[in-house]
């Protein structure tokens, strides 16, 4: 017995010791980074904002480089469906006479009018057949770049019982951003997928100085390499 005590402390350093290599094998594997978040079933829901053919290269007002998001948010799709978390996606569902655009006192040139090929969402993502489609910027009268603004979104998330929020798409610093200000506002756990959005940047800085935004209201940035 007495020799059975000696030798457990060693038996046990030496399982340490293992585990210990093959999590430092495990993390190298991963690139370094640890699983941080672990996708919670129906307490979640991504967030795909705006990913339209009108917002990508081609369409009526383009985010340059906007549709190397569709295959990252392709994969994000894929996971949080086999999970069973909540997938929605926003669009601009603007009438032909929107006070966004130019001809009516807005910035912006016409775009995502409703029923036009450049409101529909991009060919290539992956949208399941279950997606919960949030239609904003509906009201000729009023511009909306969150899809909280004006929608039932909120409501729907709650109802369905989803404590924190995913959101990638386009464009960072317009209606991402205020996505993202809003679900934080309305208390939700909100991610930033920073691997899944892009800007248009008109203004250098402009992209970098709204992350940094939605970093310090309390968002939290994260990739797919991060998501268990």
């Amino acid at each position: 017995m007495s020799l059975l005590k000696a030798v457990h402390p060693l038996v046990n350093n030496e399982i340490s010791i293992l585990i210990n290599f093959f999590s430092s094998i495990l993390f190298l594997a991963l690139g370094g980074l640890p699983l941080k978040y672990r996708i919670e079933g129906k307490e979640d829901a991504l967030i795909i904002v705006d990913v339209q053919v009108d917002f990508c290269p081609g369409g009526a007002l383009p985010v340059p480089r906007g549709d190397e998001v569709v295959p990252v948010l392709n994969e994000y799709i894929r996971r949080f469906r086999a999970a069973g978390a909540l997938i929605v996606a926003t669009r601009d569902w603007h009438p032909p006479n929107h006070v966004s655009f130019k001809n009516y006192g807005g910035l912006w040139p016409p775009h995502c009018v409703q029923g036009t090929e450049g409101a529909k969402f991009h060919p290539d993502l992956n949208l399941p057949d279950d997606v919960i489609v949030v239609s904003k910027a509906t009201d000729p009268s009023r511009e909306a770049y969150s899809g909280f603004e004006g929608t039932d979104l909120e409501e729907r998330l709650r109802r369905a019982g989803v404590r924190r929020v995913f959101v990638g798409g386009l464009a960072t610093e317009y209606c991402v951003k205020s996505t993202v200000l809003d679900a934080l506002r309305y208390g939700f756990e909100t991610f930033l997928l920073e691997d899944a959005v892009r800007g248009i940047d008109a203004t250098p800085g402009d992209v970098e100085k709204a992350i940094k935004e939605m970093l310090e209201r309390g968002a939290k940035k994260l990739r797919l390499q991060d998501i268990g």
